[in-house]
């Protein structure tokens, strides 16, 4: 019984990503054209998400500032969610609700990008961080999944939603881990062009 759960789970994984991979191909191919534009013009990205898609948020900044799989110059990138003092503040003197808001009003600024991560769409701290980079003249990379929720509702044109076509929190998680990687080599391809390994 264990083994066939284990199996399960690795098949609806695979499966997932398969069945995504058509349906997101276009608008992961868009993010990276929107933050390779925004790197290039001296902006940086900010992320945010909770719990699983915080750990998305750091690896991706991780990704950018350390490197992806080639070496080259860090990128800026800031996780919103690393910082314990200010948000253990800003949950006690405001609300959770602000976490990830008032760290977008202090440091965005108009071209700069903010990657939110929400399973569902509908994570109260994640659309208020949203909704500061729009009124900021930010742009917006959205990573949901379970049809988009209010996140899905609240991005303009000039924005990207990439909303993978599963229910399930666990595999919604592992497509965007696979998103993240594609991003990341797709902003250095953008850079220096070809393979790593050419």
């Amino acid at each position: 019984m264990t083994n066939q759960r284990i199996l399960a789970h690795f098949h609806e994984s695979a499966e997932t990503k398969i069945q995504s991979a058509t349906v997101l191909a276009p608008h992961i191919a868009q993010a990276i054209d929107l933050m390779f534009s925004a790197l290039s013009n001296g902006n940086k990205i900010l992320v945010c998400g909770n719990g699983g898609s915080a750990a998305d948020s750091q690896h991706f900044a991780a990704e950018l500032v350390g490197r992806f799989e080639r070496e080259r110059f860090p990128l800026p990138a800031i996780a919103l969610t690393t910082d314990t003092s200010i948000l253990t503040a800003v949950a006690n003197d405001y609300s959770y609700r602000e976490i990830f808001s008032k760290q977008v009003q202090a440091f965005g600024q108009a071209g700069d990008i903010l990657l939110a991560f929400s399973t569902s769409g509908n994570s109260g701290n994640v659309v208020a961080a949203i909704e500061a980079a729009l009124e900021r003249e930010m742009r917006v990379v959205a990573m949901t999944g379970k049809g988009g929720g209010a996140i899905g509702k609240m991005l303009t044109d000039a924005d990207v939603h990439i909303c993978v076509p599963h229910d399930r929190t666990a595999r919604i998680q592992e497509v965007h881990l696979v998103t993240i990687h594609a991003i990341c080599d797709g902003i250095d391809v953008a850079l220096f062009g070809g393979d790593v390994n050419e």
